[in-house]
């Protein structure tokens, strides 16, 4: 049987003229369900509900949860600071059902694989903080929102030793593309950082405990963008669908 992985869309609650304009509206990139599909998984996208019922029926559902990037970012709120600088803050729908379905995959050792924006739900729905903005609050970091397409490569990130992505990957070092203001910051208490870029940027975070979640990795960049180039970017969906297809 192919696993069925619930994949989150962004959300326009009628203020994005990018993004449907007035008229409430989903909105998500075909590069992610494609990967999902074209490497042997069954994608579904999950309507941002709050309703606990509906939730817990949708997650039941699911055998690997894929949360993706976005263009907007979470209220500094959930993680107990003040929004120091500007940008788009996420829809109260997605952030709201996004932090309640990480919370839940954690609970019950779901297969989660966060990208981008996922990555940073992954470690604030668990107690972690982000960088706001990493040209303001780190100097000396590179430019992590490159002027290169998503299709390319930006920089390279070292892998941590015996870490699921090492273990994916079988790569001490990996190229990856870029395309973010914001990253992790202090990690989440049951996570541990297994990928970090040149200039100190945490690139990848995984559960400290595998035994228990044999898949629960988000990473910083787009592998959406590069899986049907890149052997081993393919790789991360393709481990993250055998698990999910072990249930």
């Amino acid at each position: 049987m192919k696993p069925l992985i619930g994949v989150t869309p962004d959300f326009n609650a009628g203020d994005r003229k990018d993004m449907g304009g007035r008229e409430p509206t989903y909105f998500l990139r075909a590069r992610y369900v494609r990967a999902i599909e074209e490497l042997g998984g069954v994608p579904v996208i999950l309507p941002l509900t709050d309703n606990p019922a509906l939730q817990r029926r949708l997650f039941e559902g699911m055998d690997g949860l894929l949360l993706t990037g976005s263009g907007q970012h979470l209220p500094p709120s959930l993680y107990s600071e003040r929004q120091r600088y500007k940008f788009r803050v996420m829809s109260r729908q997605r952030y709201a059902f996004e932090q309640a379905m990480v919370g839940r995959a954690m609970k019950s050792s779901l297969p989660v694989f966060g990208i981008c924006g996922g990555m940073q739900a992954i470690n604030v729905a668990l107690g972690g903080s982000l960088v706001q903005d990493i040209d303001a609050q780190l100097p000396k970091a590179w430019p992590h929102r490159a002027k290169s397409p998503a299709t390319e490569y930006a920089h390279a990130v070292r892998v941590a030793p015996d870490s699921l992505l090492r273990r994916i990957t079988n790569a001490t070092r990996l190229r990856v593309n870029s395309s973010h203001i914001q990253s992790v910051k202090t990690v989440a208490p049951t996570l541990v950082a297994t990928a970090v870029a040149p200039d100190g940027v945490i690139e990848a975070i995984e559960a400290a405990d595998r035994r228990r979640h044999p898949f629960f990795l988000g990473v910083q960049w787009h592998p959406e963008y590069l899986f049907d180039r890149y052997a081993v970017q393919r790789r991360l969906f393709e481990a993250f669908l055998q698990v999910a297809r072990r249930g």
